[in-house]
């Protein structure tokens, strides 16, 4: 989503301390929401450390459980989620403890190991929360649903040491601290959005973000699979739009995209993290993929060039041709047919080359199509304005905090998705020398994205008509894992816990202390993340005596290849040679020095020549 004004450039972009006031009775350390740290047992630190803060938190003095490699996980009798839940969580364990620690069928309430269970929980917890108690032999944790186990689990992880999440056995002790925790999401929808058009990611590269967004109870998917760079979902009744339309993104690299089976694969991914995917295809703008790829869907009957640039509100289908809404029907039908979940975004932002009365025709043609396919609408917020069905949810993306369409669609009883692209975009750059995204909303650091309130931040749009938020992700700029990972985090943990925790738990000097924690477990999960100065992250200082000696080493020089040319484009993996050394490009460049980006630049380094 980009701006006409700023010439293109894109608009998208627990306890108050969970550790407080300690009120020490029979044996059990309580912290109010809102007071101090208190000085509490070691033993007790990593509840003081966990994101999202949950509702409700209580330690247990003196008392801990250690996982051995005689312990088992139990899982409710006869439930698929809960034994996936507990298949789960015991291959995130094996890795690390090398324990072999079987699942089996809970019988009752064990007296032993960890049990996941699908009765007996606080009916408070709801459809998506979970209530955890540990005690010395036993770890109980209990859910009206599996998405509330999930939930629990990765609370549950975080109460481990956080080398629990490194990919080796690790040595112990594997401690988890005697507490009881009751919790439960403010939000029903907690969304991340990955764009996948402007430069396609590979299906691995998808799981992977999956598994980053499940770490924070996100449990909606948004994947933008069109737009005028690209076309990334296979449709049979139109071939073209990816043999012709998948060829190509930001920067002319090859493009990419999905087969119907790899799009289920990713689907099935998802779910068995409890997170339900909404596919995106933008219409009726951002769509020059698919006038490129059919010559007919545009009026004047001529196929346009392919776009490799970051331009936009340039594009639209031809509302008045009935070969329109054929293909449209198709697309749909044919994306639905493979989609369980509910919902299915159709875009409507930055339509430009759109007037206000198409856009209303359009609109008019295409919600019901939509329905006819037994999806609900979801769209950024422009498409609401052309219709009274209050099932539609608007996700309203704009950088101000008034908005007249969204405020009346919310008064009429649509609920509203919050992803304000000043706060809640994360490829927007964190300050002037991030080396990576935009900056045409914001320039959004961390305390930029946990300062602000959803439930608050629209006029007009109270929290009863907020159905949650949602972090964008928009790749003009990012093109590996790693790009991605840099500018999601830490700010998706930020986003997510807005959209989990009670608004009465929130206080940034707290929170950074709880997300500094957060930094050895994505060390270990091998996640690049951005090391912000507003953070006191965890670092490991070892003092040790040595005898200095001096040694002179010098790298064989390899052989050299081209020199840079200042004025030549380069891409992903090309490599050249600048003041004696190789770098290779990690992304679409022109013009920019090697040796000159930072270490998280486009250019790495690649030894000497």
């Amino acid at each position: 989503m980009e701006t006409q004004a700023l010439q293109g450039s894109r608009w998208r972009r627990a306890g108050r301390a969970l550790a407080a006031a300690a009120l020490v009775a029979s044996g059990t350390v309580v912290w109010t929401l809102g007071a101090q740290t208190p000085d509490v047992a070691q033993a007790a630190e990593p509840l003081k450390s966990l994101v999202p803060a949950p509702v409700s938190v209580s330690a247990t003095a003196g008392v801990t459980f250690t996982l051995t490699s005689t312990t088992k996980i139990y899982t409710q009798a006869g439930d698929a989620d809960a034994r996936s839940v507990g298949d789960y969580l015991a291959g995130v364990l094996r890795k690390s403890t090398g324990f072999a620690l079987p699942v089996s069928d809970a019988s009752g309430t064990p007296a032993d190991g960890i049990s996941l269970l699908l009765s007996g929980a606080n009916p408070s917890v709801g459809e998506q929360g979970y209530q955890l108690d540990v005690a010395a032999n036993t770890v109980v944790l209990k859910a009206i649903r599996g998405a509330g186990l999930f939930g629990g689990v990765q609370t549950l992880r975080q109460l481990l040491p956080a080398k629990v999440e490194a990919s080796t056995v690790q040595s112990g002790p594997w401690t988890i601290p005697g507490t009881a925790i009751l919790d439960y999401p403010r939000f029903v929808h907690r969304g991340a959005m990955l764009d996948v058009a402007r430069h396609f990611q590979p299906v691995a590269a998808v799981k992977r973000y999956l598994d980053q967004l499940a770490l924070y109870k996100v449990n909606y998917f948004h994947l933008h699979l069109t737009d005028d760079q690209g076309w990334r979902i296979a449709i049979d009744s139109w071939p073209r739009l990816t043999s012709v339309g998948g060829t190509t993104q930001v920067g002319g690299g090859a493009g990419g995209f999905y087969t119907k089976a790899q799009y289920q694969e990713i689907i099935a991914y998802a779910a068995s993290r409890f997170i339900t995917v909404i596919p995106e295809v933008d219409l009726p703008g951002h769509t020059n993929a698919a006038l490129t790829s059919y010559a007919e869907l545009n009026c004047n009957g001529v196929a346009p060039g392919p776009r490799t640039d970051t331009e936009v509100g340039y594009s639209s289908l031809c509302v008045s041709k009935a070969v329109t809404y054929q293909f449209l029907d198709d697309v749909i039908r044919e994306i639905a047919a493979i989609t369980p979940g509910p919902y299915f975004h159709l875009g409507g932002d930055e339509a430009q080359a759109t007037t206000d009365a198409d856009y209303k025709t359009f609109m008019d043609k295409v919600l019901p199509i939509v329905k006819k396919y037994g999806k609900t609408a979801v769209g950024w917020h422009e498409f609401v304005k052309t219709t009274t069905d209050t099932t539609a949810i608007p996700q309203f993306w704009d950088t101000s905090t008034s908005n007249s369409v969204v405020a009346a669609a919310a008064a009429r009883g649509n609920k509203v998705i919050m992803s304000p692209a000043n706060k809640a975009y994360l490829d927007m750059k964190y300050n002037a020398s991030t080396p990576l995204g935009q900056d045409w909303a914001a320039r959004i650091e961390v305390q930029d994205a946990y300062g602000w309130n959803p439930g608050a931040y629209l006029n007009g749009v109270g929290e009863s008509a907020v159905r949650g938020v949602e972090a964008p992700l928009w790749t003009e700029t990012l093109v590996t894992s790693a790009n991605i990972e840099y500018m999601a985090f830490p700010r998706l943990a930020a986003i997510a816990e807005l959209g989990w925790s009670p608004w009465s738990t929130h206080n940034w000097d707290q929170f950074k202390l709880r997300l500094a924690a957060q930094g050895p477990r994505w060390t270990n999960l091998g996640i690049n993340f951005y090391k912000s100065t507003q953070v006191p992250w965890e670092t490991t200082t070892t003092t040790t005596t040595t005898t200095t000696t001096t040694t002179t080493t010098t790298t064989p020089p390899g052989t050299c290849p081209a020199a840079w040319d200042r004025t030549k484009v380069y891409t992903a993996t090309n490599v050249v040679s600048h003041n004696g050394r190789k770098w290779t490009a990690q992304w679409w460049t022109q013009g920019e020095e090697p040796g000159t980006t930072g270490q998280w630049g486009v250019w790495r380094d690649s030894g000497a020549c």
